[in-house]
């Protein structure tokens, strides 16, 4: 595994900065971590898993992946990884995808395949004693968010690194928050993941992929536009805001 890599090192700074700035982690944490399958969530499990090794806060990780119930659905194959990686996994077998793509719901099957596979991340947590949910969002995600909100919700917000849900009673942390998708990307080949391909049907038509390309474009003309969008969601300037509508 690449300890002393710069790929290695200059990630694991990214997380640590999230960890600590938003104090995520806590001794005697039990934390579910939410695993797609995908290079993001897979990174996150690895960082966090290597973690508890070298600091001196005792936690346990759980991975939980949610299974759609799409046809040549990979969620055999992960649990099988996990099982040589040391992890201690939970494949949750749903239909949520089936459903989300049903007739009634061509409009925005996205929508609600999230917020089924969010409300039966909670149900695991409560059932399991885990008191956080690690999600794998990174930088990228965080930009794109707050651009699909304006474009298709008519407001600014995103996703936050840390955030108390049901009074309490669970935190959502983001360790990859500060962390570049494409520091992740090399970080996972350098690690040699598996690559599972995502059966979703609309894995390549999302809302969230057309603002990918909108802002890669922004990117390529000016490297310096990712880095001030993201300092910009934490110098917000209320006095040059409209006011709200009545």
């Amino acid at each position: 595994m690449p300890k002393h890599s710069y790929v290695y090192k200059a990630l694991n700074r990214t997380v640590g900065k999230a960890l600590h700035r938003y104090d995520m982690i806590s001794d005697g944490d039990r934390i579910l971590v939410g695993v797609s399958g995908g290079k993001d969530s897979l990174a996150m499990m690895w960082l966090l898993n290597e973690r508890r090794t070298r600091i001196p806060i005792d936690y346990h990780l759980l991975a939980v992946y949610v299974d759609l119930g799409f046809p040549d659905g990979f969620g055999a194959a992960l649990k099988s990884y996990a099982d040589t990686c040391g992890y201690t996994m939970r494949i949750a077998y749903t239909d949520y995808g089936i459903v989300s793509h049903g007739p009634e719901n061509r409009e925005n099957p996205c929508f609600l395949c999230s917020r089924l596979r969010r409300k039966r991340l909670f149900e695991i947590a409560a059932e399991t004693g885990c008191n956080k949910i690690a999600l794998g969002h990174n930088k990228d995600d965080i930009i794109e968010t707050v651009f699909i909100n304006m474009c298709y919700a008519g407001e600014i917000s995103t996703m936050v690194p840390r955030q108390s849900i049901f009074g309490g009673e669970f935190d959502i942390i983001r360790p990859l928050a500060y962390s570049d998708e494409d520091s992740i990307r090399r970080f996972a080949k350098e690690c040699a993941f598996p690559d599972f391909m995502n059966p979703c049907p609309s894995a390549k038509s999302s809302k969230r992929l057309e603002i990918k390309r909108v802002l890669q474009r922004l990117y390529q003309r000016n490297k310096k536009i990712k880095g001030n969008i993201f300092r910009s969601l934490s110098h917000v300037r209320s006095e040059y805001m409209l006011k709200p509508d009545k």
